[in-house]
């Protein structure tokens, strides 16, 4: 009875994290255009600190749809693992990435779709090897565990971390380094679940019956999840008003992810258990996803399609069969005359565009 239920509850959480991917996914769009709309009235950006989005409509549907993921992803760390849960929230990486190529105009080339596809099969891989955690079922046991010498440490590290991003870091570097307000979204998410985590043992308990409200642990986990949550959307905002949609959500994933699974594995105790190969596959998917997101990022500026390949298997048979000239001839002809001088500038052009925009990175 036991082992039924426990696949019961595995099905609810995995279809209640896939929902909230996909409607996560799309809120990143919908604030985008919200933010590019408040741009062009020539309203103060939110990466700037301004306010203004929150006089736009379409600012709030992404809101309200990030609300909508949210409470899907509340309830999924209720019934399944955070291990199982957070994994799958690649599926919002890959919608935010088609949506982006639709209704943004964030070209999604070759090396994005592959880079997709491996984040969702980095993601699958990680999922059926992924540690199971220790049974907690009451907020008592909750509150021993986040007594825990080791998620004090973790947890006092984060809130230090997190203020020197916030108040030394961001006003530095935050305009101009993607990584400084993701970051500070991501650690900080890693105490949110916890918290949602908490949240969701506690809910169970006042269905059935148990006087929940009057424990202090559900109103200093309600607390603290409002305090993360607001953090987040802050900063996730002005991430997402200065730096590339396609850009930030990977990225953020892949950060975001991390910290939880760290956060999870001090706190529920994972991967004490776990045998070689589940340790395997778990650090194998992983690398899996960076790669993915590697490949969206790296090569986000070559336009390269299945369209251009037979081109380029062309290019590769002409320079084969001598065809095509050498560096040393285009140099040996005049300025005016020669005919690779275009494409010599373009390729440098090219180049130095990606490296600056790697070097920004």
């Amino acid at each position: 009875m036991s082992q039924t239920r426990g696949r019961y509850d595995f099905c609810i959480g995995l279809v209640l994290a896939m929902s909230s991917s996909i409607f996560i996914g799309g809120s990143f769009i919908l604030k985008k255009k919200g933010l590019l709309r408040l741009a062009r009235k020539g309203s103060m950006r939110a990466g700037q600190g301004g306010h203004a989005y929150l006089k736009e409509w379409l600012w709030w549907a992404g809101l309200l749809s990030m609300g909508a993921g949210e409470v899907a992803n509340f309830a999924a760390y209720a019934f399944a693992p955070a291990t199982l849960v957070t994994p799958l929230g690649a599926l919002s990486v890959l919608v935010s990435a088609i949506l982006s190529s639709f209704f943004l105009n964030e070209k999604l080339n070759l090396h994005g779709k592959i880079g997709c596809l491996l984040s969702i099969l980095g993601s699958t891989v990680m999922v059926i090897h992924a540690p199971q955690e220790e049974e907690v079922e009451t907020l008592n046991e909750m509150s021993h565990k986040l007594g825990d010498p080791g998620f004090v440490v973790f947890a006092t590290l984060v809130v230090i971390v997190s203020l020197i991003l916030i108040f030394v870091v961001g006003p530095r570097h935050g305009q101009t380094n993607i990584l400084v307000y993701i970051t500070i979204c991501s650690v900080i998410g890693a105490l949110s679940v916890s918290c949602v985590k908490g949240l969701g043992i506690a809910i169970k308990e006042l269905f059935a019956g148990k006087p929940v409200l009057k424990h202090p642990l559900s109103w200093i986990l309600l607390l603290s999840l409002i305090v993360c949550v607001s953090t987040q959307i802050n900063y996730l905002n002005r991430a997402l008003d200065i730096f590339n949609t396609s850009i930030v959500t990977p990225i953020y994933y892949v950060i975001f992810t991390t910290s939880v699974l760290t956060c999870s594995a001090i706190l529920f105790k994972e991967w004490q258990d776990m045998a070689a190969d589940d340790i395997i596959g778990t650090f194998s998917g992983f690398l899996t996803i960076i790669v993915g997101i590697f490949l969206l990022h790296a090569f986000k500026d070559v336009n390269f399609t299945l369209a251009n390949l037979p081109l380029s298997l062309r290019k590769d048979d002409r320079a084969a069969n001598g065809t095509l000239l050498s560096t040393y001839d285009c140099f040996n002809h005049d300025e005016e005359s020669s005919p690779c001088l275009g494409e010599i500038q373009s390729t440098e052009s090219l180049s130095a565009r990606r490296n600056g925009s790697l070097s920004a990175f």
